[in-house]
């Protein structure tokens, strides 16, 4: 669909990541296909208000994209002054605790996988607290043994960040590179250059536990960090 690609360009321009601009275009998709429209570039601010106010959201994540993504294209590509969605107020989350992986569970299970890769990929994960398209987006040149910081670079909101690197892990860091050769990337996927989200997320499931799921290593790596006696504002910054 053309106007997708016009939105698209217009994400990339203004420097939104790969990831936010794929659920971006999915929810648009999503609400050009319920409106059936003729000509997209004519869609009224009222319908996008209308849709939004009266769809049935499936959880409060799922509403929240939604409103990004129209308040983006209503912005971009209908150039419909948007005051009216600004006005729309966004769901409350429920405050929980987060949930994480019990320390001494987590080790020995790490302790158990023999494959060097998800080994590796685990164990930095934990160890440095960073996020599934921080490991994903890795590349070789991000790791300073000299100086034993990974830096992490174009992340969340397009920040930058150092993060510190164990000397367990740089050993096996290079265990893990002498073997698999990676290129430019530092875990390549078996058809890309990426190592994939959702491959994260299996090797979480295969080796953890299948009621685990990759982001909670970081929540693990901040709790763990806690119990040795971090400074919580130190901790905050990684």
């Amino acid at each position: 669909m053309q106007i997708l690609k016009v939105f698209e360009k217009k994400l990339r321009n203004m420097n939104y990541s790969d990831n936010t601009i794929k659920i971006y275009k999915h929810f648009v998709l999503q609400f050009l296909n319920e409106i059936s429209y003729n000509d997209p570039y004519q869609i009224p601010l009222k319908s996008v208000v209308n849709f939004i106010e009266n769809k049935i959201f499936t959880s409060i994540t799922q509403q929240n994209q939604y409103i990004s993504s129209l308040k983006l294209f209503s912005k971009y590509i209908l150039k419909r002054k948007f005051l009216h969605i600004n006005k729309i107020e966004r769901p409350r989350k429920n405050k929980s605790l987060p949930k994480i992986i019990d320390k001494e569970f987590l080790i020995y299970k790490i302790s158990t996988i023999n494959n060097l890769k998800h080994k590796t990929i685990i164990s930095l994960t934990f160890s440095t607290g960073i996020r599934v398209s921080e490991v994903c987006n890795l590349k070789i040149t991000d790791i300073d043994s000299k100086k034993m910081v990974i830096y992490i670079k174009n992340s969340k909101n397009n920040k930058d960040r150092i993060v510190p690197l164990s000397e367990n892990i740089l050993n096996m860091l290079r265990k893990y590179y002498i073997l698999y050769k990676p290129n430019e990337y530092l875990f390549n996927g078996q058809k890309s250059l990426k190592y994939s989200h959702s491959s994260c997320n299996k090797i979480v499931k295969k080796y953890i536990g299948d009621k685990y799921h990759f982001h909670q290593l970081r929540h693990s790596n901040a709790t763990t960090l806690l119990e040795e006696g971090t400074d919580l504002r130190i901790i905050q910054k990684l």
